[in-house]
């Protein structure tokens, strides 16, 4: 029966999109797209924002730093064979080592990539071999193979599988994140090494960076421990054959008088380097917390916010810490203190939010749950604001919101669908 239902979902979507054969603007190849440029860039637009929220929101302290990726980036772009899509360039806090790119020009890398590379020129082999994702439409490729082996099977569209956030994203949230985790293909990755390192050379840097940047990943890959393996690996994985094809393609285009950038790239990322000690600190109380060694993570995480205490997400993790150990108004202490660093950030507006409901203090919980499901929607605030709707005797929009949060995965969906239930059937008997 699943077997027929997805011939018959296959045949609608062909149906559909009978405008299928484009031409690859990279490739000059022909090639079956059931999503028009069009719907690309607007998926691209609507993923951005929720997708960033997702993987750990914009790397807010250095401002310069953000300014000096997106000028590398664009740099690139301009040469690339589609220079007019809307590029945006961004960095992410997070430690992982990690870059993606979302339809249309959408991309972003880690601040945990950036802290191992060496120049501005091996930045713009990360950069340039996102760029022709976007612009050979490798995203919207992904995205459509998805919708072909989940139409009809799930009966839900676009699913979150295999990263941290597939129990709570809602909705159309779910489809960026889906995008920026899911494993390219043998023949994308080839194609985005090849022709970013054309796009390398038309803006005048070295493409000897890419092959070095691809043997640094294959040496660090063979470390399965390694954040590594669960970052840049786990979308773009390495091999010997990209490092050799990398090679011979190097020594097609040529190496003389192409522009490094290693004092730039040096200034550039100071700041940065100057709070590794802080990130690893922090890094090491989540371990800890993880694996219920409390005092060692609360330990790690007051060096963290001592080596740089204007980092929201160090006081979020304090504030989850005194949580654990049943200090409620410490814990909201932190969690002010993360939203006034950082108000754009779903989680620390979804921590304060639970905080301030467990607290009683409903009106304001709902304030920060419904600002944080705006930036990000997830089953946690909408769970969230269901019990704050019932403090405030609102059932019949608290029964909203537990069926809104009842349709995500895992124990959180469970609970909102069995609270759901219950509040339903005590709305009937009124």
């Amino acid at each position: 029966m699943a077997r027929l239902i997805l011939n018959i979902t296959v045949l609608i979507l062909s149906l559909l999109g009978l405008q299928g054969c484009a031409t690859n603007p990279v490739t000059g190849k022909s090639q079956f797209m059931l999503i028009s440029e069009s719907q690309e860039r607007q998926l691209g637009a609507e993923q951005y924002g929720p997708t960033i929220q997702s993987q750990g929101g914009q790397y807010y302290l250095d401002p310069d730093l953000q300014v000096y990726v997106r000028q590398v980036g664009e740099k690139l772009a301009r040469v690339s064979d589609q220079p007019d899509l809307p590029y945006e360039f961004v960095v992410i806090n997070s430690s992982i080592p990690n870059a993606w790119a979302l339809p249309s020009g959408k991309i972003a890398i880690n601040r945990g990539l950036l802290t191992e590379m060496e120049d501005e020129a091996q930045l713009a082999a990360v950069l340039s071999h996102e760029i022709v994702h976007a612009a050979a439409r490798h995203s919207a490729q992904r995205l459509q193979q998805g919708l072909l082996l989940n139409a009809g099977l799930a009966g839900l569209g676009i699913m979150v599988s295999d990263n941290d956030f597939r129990d709570i994203i809602l909705g159309g949230a779910a489809v960026g994140a889906t995008l920026t985790i899911a494993k390219y293909g043998r023949g994308h990755e080839l194609e985005s090494d090849a022709y970013g390192m054309e796009y390398m050379a038309r803006a005048g840097y070295d493409p000897q960076a890419a092959v070095e940047l691809q043997e640094i990943f294959v040496k660090l890959a063979g470390d399965r421990e390694s954040s590594w393996f669960d970052g840049l690996f786990a979308s773009h994985p390495p091999s010997q054959e990209r490092v050799a094809r990398n090679r011979d393609k190097a020594q097609q285009l040529g190496t003389s008088a192409r522009f490094r950038g290693k004092a730039e790239y040096a200034r550039a990322t100071a700041a940065l380097r100057k709070r590794i000690p802080a990130y690893k600190a922090y890094d090491e109380g989540v371990k800890a917390l993880s694996e219920g060694n409390i005092q060692a993570a609360l330990g790690k995480t007051e060096e963290a916010i001592r080596l740089e205490p204007e980092e929201a997400m160090f006081y979020a993790l304090r504030g989850d810490i005194h949580q654990k150990l049943g200090d409620e108004q410490k814990a909201l202490a932190d969690y002010n203190r993360a939203v006034e660093l950082y108000p754009e950030h779903y989680a620390y507006l979804l921590k304060r939010g639970t905080a301030r409901q467990q607290q009683g203090l409903n009106e304001l919980a709902l304030q920060d749950l419904q600002k944080s499901a705006e930036l990000l929607p997830t089953s946690l605030a909408y769970y969230a604001m269901g019990e704050a709707a019932l403090g405030l005797e609102a059932h019949q929009q608290a029964l909203q919101y537990f069926q809104i949060a009842s349709e995500g995965g895992g124990e959180t969906g469970q609970m909102a669908r069995d609270r759901a239930q219950t509040l339903a059937r005590q709305l009937r008997r009124q």
